[in-house]
């Protein structure tokens, strides 16, 4: 049967549609409980309900892909679990929008519609994300989708609080929060953005009770909270303030009398070194106020206007209350000096205003008992970080970690199990209450507060796998998941809150290992932003140049512990790889005749056989361990290597007399043997990167029966090479490789032939491959060099001694000339650069791009001037 030819070109767009589709349709994806294998678990971390694909998500998700297609030919038991966050204030957010272009409001339609508002466009949108996850090739266990508000996970999420509500772990009071005005909702530390923001300082005059004309001046960025002021505090090391402290302050515009205190968090360096204490609206006071017993004065609301203790200013907009106090003071004589001042203001990420701290009555989970033992898991080892620096990160979270404040003021979210009676008392259950624990009361209502998102994020290691229910087959198979690739951004409220939840609920940790991977920024080392202008849509990039194009950039690139700055230009040269292969497949199966192969060693083999088969078992070993430690770039790169340079540029080129059958059949099917063998080990070796095209090309190798994604992880062992046979010919490629750089360097044109002059053993090993030398090198002639160095020759040193000739002429004193001046233009913009570098103010105030890209030219410049020096050293030996 004649054997199928590859088209002429790469086509991506019917591949990737097609052969995704067969792996769904034959069931590749799903995992078994009861199957045989090692078990292997990923569960993805769960994107937004409202979000759409982004670049965090394709690098994110991409590495996912390759392990599990990595290990899953590795005979392993894979379970990949996706699934989408209920995402509550920024669902919430987006569905309020789509309201207001009706013109209504959820507070007008009420809690229940509204909510009925939400799933509906979940029903519309909420599968967004998923299609583009399979558009990017991701292998995940569709049949197993989650979401944080499907049945399941919200029994989880009720039996999770019930058993902490029960064990005093978590608990309901007051405490200060990150408040959203325009949300109306206390909001997450994650959910903050601290901005350096300029605004101003202003210094103002408290009168002392008692002693006319005299004042302490104080202060502040927010003059609008000094109407909650309940103290004045100094240093107590602040010998200007010696005699002050315990006197009494005339609270200015609302008169009423303030301590003077001395508390030891006061800088006296800020400022005047007396600051103004507003417990109810600024975390700092508020510890300072239960130090020193200070009553709360609330006088911001949770509308974001003055409330009734503001006095003359209640209802008021805040910032508009900050304009009319400064107005009062200065028309008062109250205002000493105004300043401008830049600090950092926090921002919530959803609403983009800026917070507001505020008291309130919440839902709190006691950390610090769970946080111990999550610091436990990763000290000992049982949970592994790579790359281990983000520990510090884990642990510096974990060690000060406060109490989490789990409550949120909104309506689209997991509902707080706690009912209240109309005395008072609470109720907490995992099943609607219909009476009250304490007095049997029937008269209940819920609370109407959600839990954070992250609450239930938290769960979703063991909540996916089928906790609470018991004798879960899922559950008993896959926990502890294998591995959690995630951005370092979340650490602390992700990662860390799962280590918590995990160790509590399941008394094992939730992942072995936490691969932390960085941002993709653009070209120039930017963080992509909207605002910028530089964001880069995953799925256009898919659209142009592939997605095996995309993934393999992206697997490349991703460095541990560096960002990875996508551009255009790497992407494409990677399609360039993705076309390189598919044109090398092409050549060999036009090379391999109709007669059926075994992918396998032949007995015929030839020295460039044993050779390619080395290379072929070292490039296995090296992805193999590169993909075992997490190190995608080096596999990657291990990879790409083979089969552009080894593969592609070299042995197809050796092989050819072999395989036209030149050199007889018996060399010419052994050729084809190898070749076959190569081919299938190199396809599956790039297989997880680029799933796509190597399925395509496999499917029309006789040697493959079935699917690609189903074959086994190659092993050194399965391909047996001859190492010593290998090592002596891997020095003919050396030397074919040194004569062709002499010709680089010395800028001899391409058709121009050289001779070459050997001897000894140098003559010995290399004669054998003379057509190779000629083929390849532009060897026209060989000579015995065994009378020394011929005349006008450059010496090769390594791997053996030889010496090129240049029987068509090349001027040395012209060469000697073009490299002089071309050494003085390197060694100028060298010194150039290297002065730059030098400098620590260029390094201190310069952008982080900047200075890398100023280093990333250092290094060029540098291998710039080795190969001129080199290519120096050989035109000057030769007179």
């Amino acid at each position: 049967m004649p054997r199928e030819e590859l088209p002429k070109s790469y086509d991506f767009v019917p591949v990737e549609g097609r052969w995704y589709e067969e792996w769904e349709k034959a069931g590749l994806f799903k995992a078994d409980p009861a199957a045989s294998g090692d078990p292997f678990c990923i569960v993805i971390p769960p994107p937004n309900v409202t979000g759409q694909l982004h670049m965090g998500h394709a690098l994110n998700n991409t590495l996912q892909d390759i392990l599990c297609r990595f290990e899953r030919m590795r005979g392993k038991n894979v379970l990949w679990i996706p699934g989408t966050d209920h995402a509550g204030i920024a669902t919430q957010a987006v569905v309020e929008r789509e309201l207001k272009k009706q013109g209504k409001t959820r507070l007008q339609i009420g809690r229940e519609e509204f909510v009925k508002h939400v799933w509906g466009w979940r029903e519309e949108y909420g599968e967004r994300i998923l299609v583009q996850l399979r558009r990017l090739g991701s292998s995940c266990d569709w049949t197993r989708t989650r979401f944080t508000l499907d049945e399941g996970l919200s029994r989880a999420v009720r039996e999770v609080f019930v058993r902490l509500y029960k064990e005093g772990l978590l608990y309901k009071g007051k405490y200060m929060v990150n408040w959203s005005p325009l949300s109306r909702t206390a909001i997450s530390d994650l959910e903050v953005e601290y901005r350096e923001t300029k605004g101003h300082l202003w210094h103002i005059r408290y009168p002392l009770k008692g002693e006319a004309g005299k004042f302490l001046t104080v202060a502040t960025t927010r003059p609008e909270t000094m109407l909650g002021d309940t103290a004045v505090a100094v240093n107590p090391g602040d010998e200007r303030y010696t005699g002050l402290v315990g006197k009494t302050l005339i609270l200015p515009l609302l008169k009423r009398e303030i301590p003077i205190i001395a508390d030891s968090f006061v800088d006296p360096a800020f400022g005047s070194g007396a600051v103004k204490v507003t417990p109810a609206h600024d975390p700092n006071d508020y510890q300072m106020g239960k130090r020193h017993n200070l009553p709360l004065v609330q006088v911001i609301g949770e509308d974001g206007h003055i409330t009734k203790d503001g006095g003359p200013y209640a209802g008021l907009d805040r910032f508009k209350a900050r304009e009319k106090v400064v107005e009062d003071l200065q028309a008062q004589e109250l205002l000493e000096k105004t300043e401008d001042h830049t600090h950092r203001v926090g921002f919530s990420q959803r609403s983009g205003e800026p917070i507001e701290p505020l008291v309130s009555d919440q839902w709190f989970v006691k950390t610090k008992p769970l946080a111990e033992v999550a610091l436990g898991a990763v000290r000992s080892g049982k949970t592994k970080f790579y790359p281990k620096n983000w520990e510090r990160t884990y642990f510096d979270w974990l060690e000060n970690i406060e109490d989490w404040c789990v409550s949120r003021q909104l309506w689209w979210g997991h509902q707080i199990p706690a009912w209240y009676c109309d005395k008072g008392h609470v109720t907490v259950s995992t099943q609607d209450a219909k009476k009250c624990e304490t007095c049997g009361s029937t008269n209940l209502k819920q609370d109407e507060d959600v839990l954070d998102t992250w609450f239930s994020s938290a769960l979703w290691p063991f909540s996916t796998l089928g906790w609470p229910d018991g004798g879960s087959a899922d559950l008993k198979k896959w926990y502890p998941t294998s591995v959690l690739v995630t951005g370092f951004d979340i650490i602390f409220f992700w990662v860390a809150r799962m280590m918590m939840m995990g160790c509590k609920f399941m008394g094992e940790v939730p992942f072995k290992d936490v691969y932390i991977h960085a941002l993709v920024r653009d070209e120039q080392g930017q963080k992509m932003s909207k605002s910028k202008g530089n964001v880069i849509d995953p799925v256009d990039i898919m659209n142009e140049y592939g997605t095996d194009s995309f993934r393999f950039t992206l697997a490349a690139m991703a460095a541990q512990g560096r960002d990875v700055k996508l551009s255009y230009a790497r992407i494409d040269g990677y399609k360039k790889f993705v076309n390189k292969l598919w044109n090398a497949a092409r050549f060999a199966m036009m090379n391999l005749g109709d007669e059926p192969l075994a992918a396998e060693k032949s007995a015929s083999s030839s020295a460039v056989d044993k050779w390619i088969l080395s290379e072929a078992a070292k490039t296995v070993t090296e992805a193999t361990r590169a993909l075992e430690a997490y190190e995608f770039d080096k596999a990657a790169t291990a990879a790409y290597h083979f089969a552009w340079h080894t593969f592609c540029d070299w042995y197809l080129e050796l092989a050819k007399s072999d395989l036209s059958g030149n050199n007889g059949p018996d060399k010419q099917r052994a050729a084809r043997m190898t070749l076959t063998q190569v081919l299938d080990v190199l396809l599956r070796v790039l297989h997880p990167f680029v799933p796509f095209v190597t399925e395509e090309i496999s499917s029309k190798l006789a040697a493959r029966n079935g699917f690609l994604m189903k074959s086994a992880w190659p092993t050194a062992a399965e391909i047996s090479a001859d190492t010593q046979a290998a090592e002596a010919f891997g020095k003919v490629v050396e030397a074919i490789a040194a004569v062709r750089s002499v010709r680089g360097e010395l800028g001899v044109k391409p058709s121009a032939k050289v001779h070459l002059w050997w001897s000894g053993e140098g003559a010995k090993a290399l004669s054998p491959y003379k057509e190779h030398f000629s083929r390849l090198a532009g060897v026209s002639e060989f000579h015995d060099a065994s009378e020394g160095r011929p005349p006008q020759s450059a010496a090769i040193a390594e791997p053996f001694e030889l010496f090129v000739t240049f029987p068509e002429g090349l001027d040395v004193v012209a060469e000697k000339a073009r490299l002089e001046k071309a050494k003085k233009k390197n060694a100028e913009e060298l010194a150039r650069v290297d002065k730059k570098l030098s400098n620590e103010n260029f390094k201190k105030n310069a952008p982080e791009e900047e200075v890398e890209k100023q280093e990333e030219i250092l290094a060029e410049l540098r291998a710039e001037r080795e190969k001129l020096e080199a290519a120096w050293k050989i035109v000057s030996a030769m007179g």
